[in-house]
């Protein structure tokens, strides 16, 4: 059986990341998890790509993190949407649009 999952373009980890923590603030492995759960196991997160991807977002003041307690008891650095983060999803899912369509169109041209 082939091999399901993708490759994701630069730049869409952060547009997943950002949509991901719209919803709620969530641990790593939960937003990790949390895409690959709504991807139907196609977009596969892996740790060396999700937390150098999350600390860049926290420096670009996108997001932010506190410290908390896991589900399973455990210390966890949570992460949540800043009032910047909202506005830069907003602009990060309009250009992610504008993509996919200008590629569809040249995909579709015969």
């Amino acid at each position: 059986m082939p091999d399901s999952r993708i490759e994701l373009p630069q730049g869409t980890l952060d547009l997943l990341i950002l949509r991901t923590l719209a919803l709620k603030a969530q641990h790593g492995w939960a937003i990790s998890e949390r895409i690959q759960q709504i991807s139907s196991d196609v977009l596969q997160i892996q740790q060396g790509s999700l937390y150098p991807a999350l600390h860049r977002l926290e420096r670009r003041g996108w997001i932010k993190a506190k410290w908390g307690t896991s589900e399973n008891n455990r210390r966890a650095k949570y992460y949540e949407l800043t009032k910047t983060g909202r506005r830069q999803l907003e602009v990060e899912k309009t250009a992610w649009e504008k993509l996919t369509v200008a590629v569809a169109q040249v995909l579709e041209t015969s």
